[in-house]
């Protein structure tokens, strides 16, 4: 008989975590209210860049085809800089996530940050775990009713903020938000405020946990980002099994008393290894700390610690490490792989090999890591690695330095751009003509881009080892005034005599300079006059 497949998609079990305090729960506290202050009330700083140009610090104009950061301005043609960001970002996750694992889900994910909030309501209003749980298997009378209209109204309301705090960075806030409220906004802003409101009211309120496990590519991604060096939370389980029982002269500092599951936002226990749903939220660190506190037991049962940071192991002395799978007594988890008994333990002490050998249709025995356990007199001496030594790593240095370079050459990009600019496009059709004198003109598209907050008049000229003559179409003279913060597309007309070495050669080379005639300021480019001979 063929075994089931274990399905691709498991229901969502409701998940009510408890009510924790400790180091990182105020941690996440802090990082949740800065991340959404910075959300919310970024759109309505205000910055001066001059007349005719917008006062928001933080702006992406779609219809003006800026982006505007405080006293940053990035063009269409400089996307170039948004790309570098992105690529910081990246090389970012990645750096964190090989020193300290996924704490990016942990403490600044978005979808982490909405649950943490939209949890925080639940529980004012619901009640902490106990109650929320009662609340859940209560029949739907009046006061459920209640409650639940109450927290889902309050979800409703956060999610409309964190709709309309979006829409604000694409326009001028203050404007934008009194359109909205006298209804003569654009179409489009009503349309993202809805479909935003609606996902965080779904994503942050229905399918917290879901969204990680199924939505979210980065749990299966971050496998290849971490290694045994990689600082993650963990279970100390040389030092906590067996849990809360004696074993041979020796009982584990673990009680099993679940607190560690119970605050987990994820539903799991860490205390079974590693896993893919596992954020390192850290808050099971947090509660387990206090329960060592309570028992008089030190801390650190559940820690941010690293695969590789584990005390010496010799074969023959018996590990305080429940083999995984065994009952674990009342509460514990069971996963269906018998334990190890009396006899089945002495038999490995004496010949390990010989005692996993089997009959087949035998049941197999405990895993052979239960009978090469810690040596625990060389792991009175033993310290775990110093964090210092697991952050910086080869792999973490190199992505530092990658990181930083990619940034520094972004700094420089920024720091030495113009505030002038010029694009040269020869006309081609035709690529030259021949006038009534027998003097050959060539045409040229000359684009002028203005960065300043002021109109300036700009001056071209040109170099060219030829004696060639410059006229501007529209224009007495060769001084052209460009408006503040655009750009200004000028016909310019270069003329060759007829005797000229220009008008002869198939093609020569000429370049056009532009003057800010207020700053000083110059730009070139480099183009080609094309004669008879082309």
């Amino acid at each position: 008989m063929t075994e089931k497949a274990a399905p691709l998609f498991a229901a969502q079990v409701p998940i009510f975590p408890r009510r924790v305090t400790g180091f990182f729960r105020r941690l996440k506290w802090w990082i949740m209210g800065i991340t959404l202050g910075i959300y919310y009330l970024v759109p309505w700083i205000r910055w001066d860049r001059g007349p005719n140009l917008p006062d928001q610090a933080v702006l992406v104009d779609l219809a003006g085809r800026r982006f505007y950061f405080f006293w940053i301005e990035i063009w269409p043609h400089e996307f170039y800089f948004v790309a570098g960001l992105l690529i910081m970002a990246g090389l970012g996750l990645f750096l964190f996530t090989s020193a300290l694992g996924r704490v990016w889900c942990g403490y600044a994910c978005p979808q982490t940050v909405w649950t943490d909030l939209f949890i925080l309501v639940e529980r004012w209003i619901e009640g902490d775990r106990n109650a929320r749980v009662r609340l859940w298997k209560a029949k739907w009378d009046a006061r459920k009713w209640r409650l639940r209209v109450t927290k889902w109204t309050a979800w409703l309301l956060i999610a409309v903020a964190t709709g309309g705090a979006w829409v604000f960075y694409f326009a001028d806030a203050p404007t934008l938000a009194r359109d909205l409220v006298t209804g003569q906004a654009h179409p489009a802003a009503y349309l993202t405020i809805a479909i935003l409101t609606a996902t965080t009211f779904v994503f942050g309120g229905f399918m917290r946990e879901q969204i990680c496990i199924y939505m979210c590519p980065w749990p299966r991604i971050q496998g290849a980002m971490m290694d045994e060096g990689t600082l993650t939370v963990g279970y100390r389980d040389w030092r906590g099994e067996p849990r809360g029982k004696k074993h041979e002269n020796r009982e584990g500092d673990c009680i099993d008393c679940m607190a560690c599951v119970n605050v987990c936002p994820m539903g799991i226990d860490i205390r079974e290894g590693q896993q893919m749903e596992c954020i390192t939220c850290a808050l099971c660190i947090d509660a387990c700390d206090d329960v060592m506190e309570k028992i008089g037991k030190p801390r650190g049962l559940i820690d941010y610690l690293a695969l590789d940071d584990r005390p010496p192991v010799a074969p023959g002395e018996h590990a305080p490490v429940r083999p995984m799978g065994t009952e674990a007594g009342a509460g514990g988890a069971q996963t269906g792989v018998p334990g190890p008994t009396a006899a089945a333990r002495a038999a490995l002490d004496a010949d390990p090999q010989a005692a996993i050998a089997r009959a087949p249709g035998q049941a197999a025995p405990a895993p052979l890591a239960a009978a090469q356990p810690f040596t625990m007199p060389a792991a009175r001496d033993w310290q775990p690695k110093p964090v210092w030594k697991h952050v910086f790593r080869p792999r973490t240095i190199v992505y530092t330095i990658l990181w930083a370079a990619i940034g520094v050459g972004l700094l420089f990009a920024l720091f030495i751009r113009s505030d002038i600019e010029m694009t040269v496009a020869p006309v081609r059709n035709p690529t030259f003509v021949t006038l009534s004198d027998g003097a050959i003109r060539n045409a040229y598209d000359i684009r002028l881009r203005n960065k300043n907050g002021e109109p300036r008049e700009f001056h071209l000229s040109l170099v060219s080892d030829s004696t060639l003559r410059i006229a501007l179409e529209g224009e007495d003279d060769l001084t052209v005034e460009v408006p503040a913060d655009s750009t200004l597309l000028q016909r310019v007309y270069v003329i060759a005599r007829p005797d000229d070495a220009a008008a002869q050669a198939a093609r020569s080379d000429l370049r056009f300079w532009v003057e800010d005639l207020a700053s000083g300021e110059r730009a070139w480019r480099d183009t080609i006059f094309n004669g008879r001979e082309g």
